[in-house]
């Protein structure tokens, strides 16, 4: 068990500031106890407080890329993230990295049937016009809408449908950030991410009901 959530310290930030200058495994082993300290422990206690409402603690994410298949060969990630799924690709997600505290809540990943799912649903009058208004409220509050999009319409959708912009999404989210400030080192951090998340909850309930886990065979 994690302990008690006081803030992320400013060396939780000048960590990621000088991981992004220096990603190395000198580096690394050099400020391991840094990271430890005012990153994991930190993010781990603020998952610890956030299960309490949300379904139960978010995952941690480790701290290594998977550089198998990419081209960027950096060893590290640059943030440290923490996400609580709901069903496959869908839940509530919080990072911090070298300049903001962030939080988001949506869909992250679709596999194919989701995104069948999510289409049909968008076109239905009812659910589509129930997420657009979800939608609309979220942005109103001053949420970021973002996701993978198609620069064109989906195949057989007309121009003027009236939910064009939902249906160019292949993944979903709102989102929150706040820049580096000295209050992130102070409890007032969970609150904020509660205050979010809280605000998308009817978007993860609409994606949940709608879209759904996949149905594929795992590999």
């Amino acid at each position: 068990m994690s302990g008690r959530f006081t803030g992320f310290p400013e060396e939780a930030f000048d960590f990621y500031a000088g991981l992004e200058a220096d990603n190395s495994r000198e580096y690394w082993t050099r400020h391991k106890d840094v990271y430890e300290r005012a990153v994991r422990e930190p993010m781990a206690a603020l998952a610890d407080a956030l299960g309490e409402e949300f379904g139960g603690p978010p995952k941690l994410f480790r701290p290594y890329r998977d550089v198998r298949f990419s081209g960027d060969k950096s060893p590290y990630k640059t943030h440290q993230g923490a996400f609580a799924e709901a069903c496959a690709g869908i839940g509530h997600y919080v990072e911090i990295n070298a300049d903001e505290l962030f939080a988001a809540a949506g869909i992250y990943a679709a596999a194919p049937d989701q995104l069948a799912r999510y289409r049909e649903a968008v076109d239905d009058e009812r659910s589509g016009e129930r997420l657009a208004a979800i939608v609309a409220e979220l942005a109103g509050a001053g949420h970021e809408i973002l996701g993978d999009r198609l620069k064109t319409r989906p195949r057989g959708v007309p121009e003027d449908h009236p939910r064009i912009e939902l249906l160019r999404h292949r993944t979903l989210y709102a989102a929150a950030r706040w820049p580096v400030a000295a209050w992130l080192g102070t409890p007032e951090a969970h609150a904020r991410v509660v205050g979010a998340w809280r605000a998308m909850k009817p978007l993860v309930g609409w994606l949940a009901e709608n879209v759904g886990p996949t149905e594929r065979p795992r590999r």
